[in-house]
């Protein structure tokens, strides 16, 4: 039987294949970019506010800064404290169209040996974690050119 798949987080992606996106607000009046989402008030302290409203975020961007996870991180993160602790490395990425910074784990096989600061990457849709009925979605970031 076929797994649903979710976001782990409402709100935060939507799409599968070519069409995945992450999901963010943008302020109708000062054109601020926002990821997590906003969905309350403008969070740049220069604007008045205005009406928020969700915007897809770029799917492609380049390399900010990245490191490697070497420990088990506590609650919520979700883990099998049962399993050996598998590293995974961490990418910071600049999304240039909304001037914004997005930070996630990278795809599965991505390593930080084969990452480089100024590099391109793309969002693809991965798994966080899953039962017998649901599959809840995340991002990775993943070096453009390279498959699953």
């Amino acid at each position: 039987m076929p797994h649903t798949r979710t976001p782990a987080v409402a709100g935060w992606l939507d799409g599968e294949g070519e069409d995945f996106r992450l999901l963010g607000t943008r302020c109708s009046s000062c054109g601020s970019v926002f990821f997590p989402r906003e969905d309350v008030h403008c969070r740049n302290p220069l604007c008045a506010g205005g009406a928020l409203e969700e915007v897809p975020l770029s799917r492609k961007g380049h390399i900010w800064s990245y490191t490697d996870s070497h420990y088990r991180p506590p609650s919520p993160y979700v883990s099998n404290p049962e399993l050996p602790w598998e590293p995974y490395a961490l990418i910071a990425v600049e999304l240039a169209a909304e001037r914004i910074v997005v930070l996630g784990q990278a795809a599965p096989g991505v390593t930080v040996a084969g990452l480089a600061v100024g590099m391109e990457v793309e969002a693809v849709p991965g798994v966080l974690d899953e039962d017998a009925e649901t599959a809840r979605t995340i991002w990775h970031w993943r070096p453009t050119g390279v498959r699953a």
